[in-house]
């Protein structure tokens, strides 16, 4: 069964499956005791240390091992705040960021603190000089991840860095999707990544603070890790996070290649093969094995279901709030469909079979997702149109209304309007979404007696 999830959790590499158990073996021990078999097991965690010091980019006494790369990303923002809590409380990062920020962000508000979030275009990408007007003189950190985690889009972390150090800011990078492909450019003063993206273990992250940086570990003081992650290490797994994380550097140029032309190749066909989709995220500045796709008329969670029952592992919408029925914040950003969204990311090893086979199955899988939900086959014109309609999808969830909005459409002349009342806070965002898609008037929303109206108009 292809597995097409890599984004969310690599398979556990060979490497990291080796070194692992090997360490069991030598690693078990205290490495703060000063007998055979804590030097041993210190020995072990320093090698670690310096290697994943080595694949960052940084000192590896910059480095520290936390429990995830979540725990990285909050010790990093509640350290660097309270460093330098004299200069402010305020956060900038930008309205795509790992939910691990958001959160970040949303206890620093509820503490009294603020936050900005910068926006970005519709592939994803942030603005480095927008970033830059976010920053105040009371900004105490900024936040900018270096690959998105649901649409692949590569920020331009070098160019931001620049605009944060020239106002003196330190920029938190997350580098979770990308530090397997290669290190982080430019000057960032922090960094988070988590193993379980690469192919290491779960259960281990990376936090590095360059020097210089001010930082104030929170919580009870802990002699371990340079105070900023509490608790025993896991020498194994951190053994073989950095023993998988050089071995994927080591075949990550070629493996890029053969992946990405795998992503193109998908890229290319889904168009083709499946009417009304989108492929979204940056075309070109993006992670080589990850695309991102947006069907209309169907609810992604059902298409992700269908195709598990083909055989096929993949993820739709955030993978972090894909069990809830919030949108996605990252597409809502992007002003693309947070409905019928699909995310294939490729593990290392991936067939070009095993792609074929996919792209053989999606079609049948949207068609009978659609025709189950009674999506229309065309927006036909209709021979009597009406100046105005009203669509009453209140109570049913997207992509129910858009669905009826499509149905409809062709009943007024171009020029008319089809008003649509739905009080699901996907529509929001839906709606606007098929306008674009669809080349169709998005006028705006009114308030209504319950929920809101979306009144679109036709152009074609």
């Amino acid at each position: 069964m292809p597995y097409f999830d890599a984004a969310s959790s690599a398979p556990l590499h060979p490497v990291a499956r080796q070194a692992l158990l090997a360490s069991l073996d030598e690693g078990w021990a205290d490495p703060a005791r000063l007998y055979r078999e804590g030097r041993r097991a210190a020995l072990l965690l320093d090698a670690a240390r310096e290697t994943a010091a080595e694949a960052v980019g940084c000192r590896p006494d910059e480095l520290v091992f936390t429990s995830s790369g979540t725990r990285a990303v909050h010790s990093a923002v509640a350290g660097a705040l309270s460093g330098r809590r004299r200069v402010g409380r305020h956060l900038v990062l930008s309205a795509v960021e790992h939910s691990s920020v958001l959160h970040s962000a949303a206890a620093l508000e509820a503490e009294g603190g603020s936050f900005t979030e910068v926006e970005v275009d519709r592939t994803g990408v942030v603005d480095p000089s927008a970033f830059g007007r976010a920053l105040r003189a009371d900004t105490a950190l900024a936040c900018l991840q270096s690959a998105n985690h649901e649409v692949g889009t590569v920020q331009p972390v070098a160019e931001t860095a620049e605009v944060c150090a020239a106002a003196g800011v330190p920029l938190l990078v997350d580098a979770a999707q990308s530090l397997g492909w290669g290190p982080v450019p430019g000057r960032w003063s922090l960094l988070a990544a988590s193993a379980h993206k690469w192919g290491g273990p779960a259960g281990v992250g990376l936090l590095a603070v360059r020097k210089g940086v001010r930082f104030a570990s929170q919580g009870p003081a802990d002699e371990r890790e340079s105070g900023r992650a509490a608790g025993f290490e896991n020498i194994p797994a951190v053994v073989a996070a950095a023993a998988s994380l050089r071995a994927v550097r080591a075949e990550a140029e070629a493996e890029g290649a053969r992946l990405r032309a795998l992503v193109d190749r998908i890229r290319a066909a889904v168009g083709s093969l499946v009417p009304d989709v989108e492929v979204v995220g940056d075309p070109v500045r993006r992670l080589p094995h990850l695309v991102t796709f947006s069907c209309l008329y169907v609810d992604g969670e059902t298409v992700l279901h269908e195709l598990d029952r083909a055989g096929f592992s993949v993820s739709s919408g955030s993978s972090c709030t894909s069990s809830t029925l919030t949108p996605s914040h990252v597409l809502k950003a992007m002003g693309v469909l947070t409905e019928g969204n699909i995310r294939v990311s490729l593990p290392a090893g991936t067939t070009g079979e095993e792609v074929g086979d996919f792209l053989g199955v999606l079609p049948g899988v949207v068609a009978g997702v659609r025709e189950r939900l009674g999506a229309p086959a065309s927006t036909a014109p209709s021979p009597t149109p009406r100046d105005s309609l009203v669509v009453d999808a209140l109570g049913r969830r997207c992509p129910i209304p858009v669905i009826e909005l499509a149905k409809v459409i062709g009943e007024v002349p171009v020029g008319g309007t089809v008003t649509v009342l739905s009080d699901d806070e996907a529509a929001r965002l839906d709606i606007p979404a098929w306008c674009a898609m669809r080349e169709q008037e998005y006028v705006g929303e009114e308030a209504a007696d319950r929920g809101s109206a979306y009144v679109v108009r036709r152009l074609l």
